[in-house]
């Protein structure tokens, strides 16, 4: 029954997309809806507005519950970034970037409650005040300039359907004026936990059974964060101040009962406790004042920290109850990160808005490991490569860029140049410089605001993770995952064509699509012939295409209805340095419940959500589906392959009683089979025998969890 069901419900992978295009053409040949207001200006086609009763028929609670309602419009929360520039997505508020990294975009617009926003803008274009910081398209969030004192708040309670544990959260925020400062205090904290519960069985290269093995993972994770934010124009300039303080700590055991099916072997309880704690801290100050008449200048200020410390242990026990050994590794890994930053925006050339940005940045990681094994005689430390290191790098970047606006179509061009040191002491000892030249140019055609369509063609360097110059145990795989001090940043060429069409209010069609030559590929580099750590494994390409629909459901006599699909396909090449023949790239290795539809490497993903709103009863209620592909990792003696299946959530919605905004929702309502196969070789992968397989069968159960948010 289930397997009919779940055959049924892929089916929607393939039929979404022809769905979605049928479906916008019947509801925009019938249903052209209300036109939302926009501006009446030279920039009339890049913005269109959508002011705060536009969102009243989804009763928000904050200015997150808005952005999330606007047609056509993805959220990028601006994560793993390079220096400060995308550091806050595509979010702006009052026409000004979030001067902070860690804490996201999502996280500080749901502390703004939805009755201090006027409007919300969607920029799609260069527009006179508004640094757009290389993005096509971003939204602005206007603010009141007076609001009345406003207090939000948000609770919840949730709970896994395997559990009688029910985990309790919440958050408060104030906004206010104090002294003609404008600022916003707000605090959070919540415990979760969830259960991961199945099997993982090991298989002989013929097939035959060699070793069967439960599994049960308890992970629990509570959190405590703190806020502030906080504006004011003192003499002609404007102070904004924004700071975060965290604290996170979790939790995770995995039980595992071992039977192999040898004759004559015995059965081990293996258990992994892994404690992990972390301190955050960010502080970011901007100050930003008009110079002269034409030229406006800011000055941006950023520094934040994290203490991360681990410990874990593996505990190997007999069918007699005996310990046949202990494993125990202590990390710790303490990261800086100070940016400097100034910019300026030139406007006394007729059409043309110039900018100049200037940044430099100091980033460090220190990173430790000490890790013993005893398997009776007492600890004996392990020597593990490149577990104690420092990282330092100093960067700097500039940037020139033009916006020149003739008519119907902008240009937005400009030139940077960045240049970097990355010292590492510690294990390994080396130094390297990098330089970096990163040129941009966007062309958007706008004939009239419900039409445009946008061409940009740029160069990207990506983030360096600097943990993967550290090396790490993970005793779940009876692995080491090893460093890389030689690892250096991939760049990329980026050419993206994007046609946009609106109808009316909602009605949203866009099409993409995509091609990406890249550099100095960051995947997992051959060390030896069991052996692999981070690295750069030559060029390699990733293109496709996309589809993002809103389409209002009246003309299927479902009144206030919408529906929202995203649907992406995509195909990459890469040299592969163990076998040398041509592969795709390499997908992130996890199993989830909740798949982020950002995911860069995976063949294909599709995003369906349906919500109906009954304003007159103050009810709501909706569903979403997301499905991937599988995902590959390729390691030098293994091949990984993560799917998560279907996952399907649902959701019901009232603002009837008290004023409350409750909501109750079901996650991964069918309980999907979480599965990860591993193919291990005798020696390097696809040159050699199979040794062995293993599969990974689990779930997680439903997720139950019931909010309710008010304000006053």
């Amino acid at each position: 029954m289930k397997t009919s069901l779940l055959n049924t419900i892929k089916n929607f992978r393939l039929l979404a997309l022809f769905f979605a295009i049928f479906s916008c053409q019947q509801a925009y040949a019938d249903h052209p809806g209300d036109e939302v207001e926009h501006t009446q200006s030279e920039s009339e086609s890049q913005v269109v507005e959508f002011p705060a009763s536009f969102f009243q028929r989804y009763q928000p609670n904050n200015a997150l519950d808005m952005v999330n309602q606007v047609p056509g419009f993805q959220l990028d929360n601006g994560e793993n970034t390079r220096g400060f520039a995308n550091a806050s997505g595509n979010v702006l508020i009052n026409n000004n970037r979030p001067n902070v990294k860690q804490d996201t975009p999502s996280s500080i617009l749901s502390r703004i409650p939805a009755s201090s926003v006027i409007r919300v803008d969607l920029i799609r274009g260069q527009v006179s005040g508004v640094d757009l910081q290389g993005q096509a398209v971003v939204v602005n969030v206007i603010l009141r300039n007076e609001s009345e004192t406003a207090v939000r708040w948000e609770g919840f309670l949730w709970k896994l359907s395997d559990s009688d544990i029910i985990m309790p959260g919440g958050s408060i925020s104030l906004s206010d004026q104090w002294n003609d400062i404008d600022f916003n205090v707000g605090i959070e904290g919540n415990r979760h936990a969830h259960t991961t519960i199945g099997s993982r069985d090991s298989f002989e290269a013929d097939g035959d059974l060699l070793e069967i093995r439960s599994q049960d993972v308890i992970n629990t994770h509570g959190l405590v964060r703190g806020n502030l934010s906080a504006s004011t124009t003192y003499g002609d300039t404007l102070w904004q101040l924004q700071t975060e303080v965290g604290y996170d700590k979790i939790d995770e055991t995995i039980d595992e009962i071992r039977i192999p099916q040898a004759p004559g072997s015995i059965t081990l309880t293996n258990e992994v406790v892994e404690n992990r704690e972390s301190n955050d801290f960010e502080i970011g100050i901007t100050a930003e004042q008009a110079l002269s008449e034409f030229l406006l200048g800011k000055g941006i200020f950023i520094y934040n920290q994290r203490n991360f410390s681990e410990l874990s242990t593996e505990t190997v026990i007999d069918d007699t109850n005996t310990q046949t050994s202990l494993r125990i590794a202590d990390t710790g890994t303490d990261t800086r990160e100070a940016i400097l930053r100034s910019e300026f925006d030139y406007t006394a050339i007729p059409n043309h808005t110039l900018q100049f940005n200037i940044e430099g940045a100091y980033n460090e990681l220190e990173g430790t490991l000490f890790q013993t094994e005893d398997t009776g005689a007492g600890p004996i430390e392990e020597i593990i490569p490149g577990a104690n290191t420092k990282v330092v790098e100093l960067r700097a970047d500039i940037v020139l860029a033009d916006t020149w606006s003739l008519g119907d179509i902008d240009f937005n061009y400009g030139i940077g140049a960045e240049v970097s040191n990355i010292k590492q002491s510690g294990d390994a000892e080396l130094e390297r410089d990098f330089f970096f030249i990163k040129p941009h140019a966007l062309i958007l055609y706008s004939p009239e605001q419900n039409r445009q369509t946008r061409l940009r063609i740029a160069r990207d360097v990506s983030q360096l993770d600097f943990d993967d110059f550290v090396s790490a145990s993970v005793f779940e795989d009876d692995e080491l995952a090893l460093g890389n001090p030689n690892l250096k940043p991939q760049t990329t060429w980026i050419a993206d064509l994007t046609h946009e069409m609106r109808f009316g209010d909602i009605s949203v069609l866009k099409l993409r699509g995509y091609h990406h030559w890249i550099s100095d590929v960051e995947d997992l580099l051959p060390l030896t012939t069991t052996e692999e750590a981070p690295g750069n494994i030559g060029s390699g390409r990733r293109w496709g295409v996309e589809m993002e629909s809103t389409i209002p459901l009246d003309w299927l006599s479902l009144a206030s209805a919408r529906l929202d699909i995203k649907a992406r396909w995509q195909d990459s090449s890469v040299t592969d340095p163990v076998t040398g023949e041509t592969r795709v790239l390499s997908s992130q290795g996890r199993l989830s419940s909740r798949i982020p539809y950002n995911d860069i490497d995976v063949k294909y993903i599709t995003s369906v959500e349906f919500r109906q709103d009954f304003e007159a009863q103050k009810f709501a209620w909706g569903w979403d589906v997301v499905a991937r592909d599988e995902r590959p990792l390729f390691k030098v003696d293994e091949l990984d392959v993560f799917d998560e299946g279907v996952i399907i959530n649902a959701f019901i919605e009232t603002t009837r009683w008290f004023g409350l905004k409750m909501t109750f929702g079901i996650k991964d309502i069918l309980d999907e089979q979480k599965v990860r196969t591993r193919t291990i070789y005798n020696g390097q992968r696809e040159l050699s025998t199979i040794r062995r397989s293993e599969i990974t069968d689990v779930t997680r159960g439903r997720q139950f969890e019931l909010t309710l948010t008010g304000s006053f």
